[in-house]
């Protein structure tokens, strides 16, 4: 019998932006609470909460200070709790971020590494080449990946320097996540959503990275940052303790090179689910579509494992800006929103999706991610992605919250975007979300594992659905049988361009 996640449609909540219940501006564990009537309606089976553990938010909940506690900006373990049954009472469950790779600057034990070098064991702390740092790798945000510390070690920090990596290879670590895992899902928590689940594992030479001329290639096979064999034993360790919870779920943010790479996370004894982000780094086009949906299903097929979709979250651009925006955006936005859930597997849809949101064009003065000023203010980073969710009225901040000063301005030209709007438009993007999810949950013609091209950009599922995707100029015929659900109007009974269609 298979296991719920492998058909399931989560919803990743970004909690500062999903709705505030105290008026500060910034979204917490009750405003989630409030608005879960919403999301059952959506009929979404599990939601993933981005960090909402203590953290000074220098990369907004993912510098861990205290892994087993809230951080007061979203409210308290009590909060969580209510949240943890009032979804459970919805048929919903709720998965956590788990963030194993490093911890803040500001958690006890960096803390204690910083004033006594002999407990520096739990880091990755280096003596420096002269006045350099132990080797040339730059971080994910930006400039290098070394901090010096007044003794004149260096410490790595992959990300932010407020983001000091862990060392895997001391029992410590492995002792404290168990702590970490346990404490949750003891809680009432389905499972975990684990960041940089290819990372972890550094090599103990740590050997210098290609370098381009601009600085990095974030994309090599080889970068020995990542995927290094031993990361494979840390998932071993997590899915251990997860067996003693069957009905909790782990799913990896996994960026490597080749299935074969990929799939190793996936063996039997590692984790659950991974993403692809195939689909996410997929222009509009039809051969690209096509091939990311081929990699995904050949990937987790190698390990006997559910594929796992998104469009989007909150590290990325949203799809309707990344499809070029305004109305075009919209509609091809609406079109992969029905291939990817005709898809067999499991679905994430990151807040703001179902209602269509662009990113938001920011000014420089409210931009908060850390890669703005890492790299040098060259690169805006994630912030556009990552705007409050516009729920009622006319002007900002439309219901998100009771003060104006939301902790990112919500754009005054959502108003045809909330969901007050779209609830009363039977023809808006959150309609069609409602109706696809509620299609996709309660018919047989979704079933099966595979699919089967019939088409440049049409395939047909085991259970009977047919998808078919329009990424051409001008309109096409539909195949054989039965519309259910199209994404935009339909010309002289044709499929127009950037629309998709579901037919039986």
């Amino acid at each position: 019998m298979s296991q719920w996640w492998t058909r399931a449609v989560f919803y990743q909540v970004y909690p500062r932006s999903f709705a505030d219940s105290n008026g500060d501006g910034v979204g917490d564990l009750d405003g989630i609470a409030d608005r879960l009537d919403y999301l059952a309606d959506l009929g979404v089976q599990a939601l993933w909460l981005n960090p909402v553990m203590v953290s000074p938010m220098a990369d907004h909940g993912y510098d861990v200070a205290d892994p087993r506690d809230v951080d007061p900006l979203f409210g308290d373990l009590d909060a969580l709790d209510r949240l943890i049954a009032a979804a459970h009472a919805r048929d919903i469950k709720v998965t956590m971020d788990l963030v194993p790779n490093h911890t803040s600057s500001a958690h006890p034990w960096f803390t204690e590494a910083l004033a006594d070098p002999s407990r520096r064991d739990r880091y990755i702390f280096r003596d420096g080449v002269g006045d350099r740092p132990p080797n040339n790798w730059l971080s994910v945000f930006g400039g290098p990946a070394w901090t010096r510390v007044p003794d004149g070690q260096w410490y790595l920090h992959l990300f932010d320097s407020a983001q000091p990596d862990l060392n895997w290879d001391n029992p410590e670590v492995f002792d404290d996540i168990e702590k970490t895992l346990r404490f949750w899902l003891d809680r009432g928590v389905d499972g975990f959503r684990i960041d940089v689940a290819h990372g972890m594992a550094k090599s103990p030479d740590l050997p210098d990275m290609a370098l381009t001329e601009t600085g990095l290639l974030r994309s090599r096979a080889d970068d020995p940052r990542f995927d290094n064999d031993d990361v494979h034993e840390i998932h071993r360790f997590i899915r251990r303790v997860l067996d003693d919870y069957p009905e909790a779920v782990t799913v990896g943010e996994i960026w490597v090179h080749g299935n074969e790479q990929f799939a190793k996370y996936l063996r039997s004894d590692e984790l659950h689910l991974g993403f692809s982000f195939r689909l996410v780094q997929a222009d509009f086009d039809a051969e690209e579509i096509r091939a990311a949906i081929d990699n995904g299903l050949a990937a987790a097929a190698l390990a006997g494992a559910a594929p796992t979709w998104t469009l989007s979250n909150h590290d990325v651009p949203r799809e309707v800006t990344r499809y070029g925006g305004g109305a075009r955006g919209v509609a091809r936005a609406r079109a992969m929103a029905l291939v990817m859930l005709a898809l067999p597997g499991s679905v994430f849809i990151y807040n703001g999706s179902e209602l269509g949101l662009p990113d938001a064009d920011l000014p420089d003065e409210v931009l908060q991610d850390p890669v703005w000023e890492r790299s040098g203010r060259t690169e805006r980073g994630r912030d556009g992605a990552r705007v409050p969710m516009p729920w009622s009225g006319t002007e900002p901040p439309f219901g998100f919250s009771s003060s104006p000063d939301t902790w990112l301005p919500i754009p005054a030209d959502w108003a045809p975007l909330t969901v007050e709007r779209q609830l009363a438009d039977p023809d808006s993007v959150l309609a069609l979300y409602r109706r696809a999810i509620g299609l996709r949950a309660g018919r047989t013609e979704f079933d099966g594992d595979d699919i089967d091209w019939i088409g440049a950009t049409t395939f047909r599922l085991p259970g009977g659905l047919i998808c078919a995707l329009n990424a051409g100029t001008t309109p096409v015929a539909l195949p054989a049988g039965e519309v259910l659900l199209v994404s935009g109007p339909l010309v002289g009974g044709k499929l127009a361009p950037d629309t998709a269609a579901w037919l039986v």
